[in-house]
């Protein structure tokens, strides 16, 4: 002999494999890492006590203003995330939603994502030191990059503009920065052409807080950075080296043109 439920009960019955669906969807660690605003890092000065660049075999330059490269903080590869925290995060404008795979190698362990990204940090200041060389038609010319708890190839366009800046200024004896506190961001190849990063949105609020007027930002990704753009930071587009410099250039002596995203 079957039993009947009343209408209530059944209902009852049926929505607990739904309440049960959603606190495991609520609690439940998702595979996306939550990012913020991160450190900058003044590449013609110092960081922790150590110069950021050092240069032999050439007399460097003094230099004033400052050339800040700009990073984000992610959640760490082995932190768990849930539906609450990617809901709380989604609707902060000072917080972004991120793929972990596109933040951190996927399948890697803590330390071997560690030593990936402090691989890519030693790559990076390798080419960007190449490229400014080049640029400069440099040969004889060491260059020493020294930047702490930093990782990851993004700060590479700052490098060699910091030791553009530091080797020849504005070429006429003036400063790259004209006195400005600088920011950006971007890959940089041997050739000087400058790569899309991520993350830039962040960057742009973590360089105004930082106290920069200025962001150079990868053209291909102008729409990003413009997205939550804060007020009196000015973005400059760049595809590369020379055009980064030409475009600081410009701006320091008030002559010529300056593109905007």
């Amino acid at each position: 002999m079957l039993s009947r439920l009343t209408r209530p009960k059944a209902v009852a019955l049926c929505a607990l494999p739904v309440v049960a669906l959603l606190a495991t969807a609520v609690f439940a660690p998702l595979p996306f890492s939550l990012a913020q605003p991160g450190m900058t890092a003044n590449v013609l000065g110092e960081n922790k006590g150590d110069p950021v660049i050092t240069i032999s075999g050439a007399p460097a330059r003094d230099t004033s203003g400052q050339l800040r490269m700009t990073t984000i903080e992610a959640t760490g590869p082995d932190a768990s995330v849930s539906l609450s925290d990617v809901l709380d995060a989604w609707f902060a404008t000072d917080r972004a939603v991120m793929p972990r795979d596109s933040v951190y190698p996927s399948g890697n362990s803590v330390k071997e994502i560690e030593q990936h990204n402090a691989e890519q940090m030693k790559e990076s200041q390798d080419t960007a030191t190449e490229a400014a060389l080049s640029y400069l038609r440099e040969k004889d010319v060491k260059v020493t990059l020294k930047l702490a708890d930093v990782g990851g190839p993004s700060a590479g366009l700052l490098f060699s503009l910091g030791i553009v800046d530091k080797l020849d200024g504005d070429g006429s004896g003036g400063d790259l920065t004209g006195g400005r506190t600088i920011a950006g961001t971007g890959t940089i190849d041997a050739d000087g052409k400058v790569g899309a990063v991520g993350g830039v949105a962040l960057k742009t609020q973590a360089a105004r807080r930082d106290g920069a007027t200025v962001f150079l930002v990868p053209k291909a990704e102008c729409s990003d950075a413009k997205a939550e753009l804060p007020k009196g930071l000015r973005l400059i587009p760049v595809t590369t080296l020379k055009g980064a410099v030409d475009s600081l250039v410009s701006l320091e002596k008030g002559k010529g043109s300056v593109p905007n995203c």
